[in-house]
């Protein structure tokens, strides 16, 4: 199947029909391109897990046009929530809430909670729309990648990591580059946690909220993204304070590096022959947006390790260090 134009209404219509129809379409957000089915259709979410290669016990975040939508699968929305979805949606917020009994249990990995998010991106908000005039009430979603690998940031990078056969909505580069955070708002008496940070702060949310968010627990909901291990590329990847790294560059006193050596750091090193460099923007934001296709970039050139400056311990960077210690933690 070719990539389809995101921009075409045809081909976004096209590719609704493919999802009420129980297929699997692969579409753009905001944060990065996700791997679709309907959410009420355990068969077709089921195809999902075995595309990705993903435990059917690790629930998928359900995508939703709008609030309206999301109460199709809330058992109830509270408070907490319902100001988070506010403020916040359409973008980069997954919420996470008790699940209506009879949807998305497939979806859900099983538990009495689903996580649910509205998407900025344009093109996913036009398949939204389309896929609900089918009769489709929200598109489960995981990243268009294979379980515990980098997730894609464009339709590209989509067709490499499945293949052609896969109908893929071409809607350009994501402009965020990172998942979305991720806040548990399913226990009843409990302030929301946060599971997973994404590039709003913690800040920004907690002002919304009027309190601050708890830690993640043992009690806390299985949710995307929060494995110890994940976004991995196929290089093994070192997490390095910056002078652990300029030692490991340039105090080896005589001795070679090993081969196939990439650098990422917002300090610049001499770092001699053979080692592939790129600079790490001082931008947090800048570099959420180019973090997965830099990975990505190096494993193509042949890495096989990749040292990474750890980002600044600001507020700001908490999305892009989560990523990165997942990543490293695969190593």
């Amino acid at each position: 199947m070719p990539v389809l134009d995101g921009q075409d209404i045809a081909a976004v219509r096209a590719a609704a029909r493919r999802l009420a129809a129980g297929e699997l379409v692969a579409f753009p957000t905001e944060t990065v391109y996700g791997l679709g089915a309907r959410a009420d259709d355990d068969a077709a979410v089921a195809a999902v897990f075995a595309a990705k290669g993903r435990p059917a016990d690790h629930p998928l975040i359900v995508h939703v046009a709008d609030p309206d939508a999301a109460s199709r699968f809330a058992a109830g929305l509270g408070a907490a929530e319902r100001s988070l979805i506010a403020a916040f949606w359409p973008g980069p917020v997954t919420v996470i809430v008790p699940r209506a009994a009879d949807m998305a249990a497939a979806a859900a990995g099983g538990q009495g909670s689903i996580g649910l998010r509205c998407p900025a991106h344009p093109v996913a908000q036009a398949l939204l729309r389309e896929a609900a005039r089918l009769g489709v009430a929200g598109i489960a979603a995981p990243s268009a990648n294979r379980f515990g690998r980098i997730s894609a940031t464009t339709a590209l990078h989509v067709v490499q990591e499945f293949g052609p056969g896969l109908t893929v909505l071409d809607g350009g580069e994501c402009a965020l580059g990172i998942e979305s955070a991720i806040i548990d708002c399913s226990s009843p008496g409990a302030a929301p946690a946060l599971l997973r940070p994404g590039t709003l702060t913690r800040e920004r949310i907690e002002a919304v909220l009027g309190q601050a968010l708890r830690e993640r627990d043992a009690a806390s909901p299985r949710a995307s993204g929060t494995l110890a291990a994940h976004y991995a590329p196929a290089a093994r990847l070192l997490l390095l304070p910056a002078g652990a790294l300029r030692a490991m560059l340039t105090g080896r006193q005589g001795a070679a590096l090993p081969e196939g050596v990439a650098v990422y750091s917002r300090t610049r090193f001499a770092a001699g022959n053979g080692v592939l460099f790129q600079a790490m923007p001082a931008d947090p934001a800048a570099a959420a947006h180019e973090l997965f296709s830099v990975l990505r970039g190096f494993d193509a050139a042949g890495a096989r390790q990749i040292w990474v400056e750890q980002p600044p311990p600001d507020p700001e960077w908490e999305g892009v260090s989560d990523r990165l210690k997942r990543a490293a933690a695969a190593g």
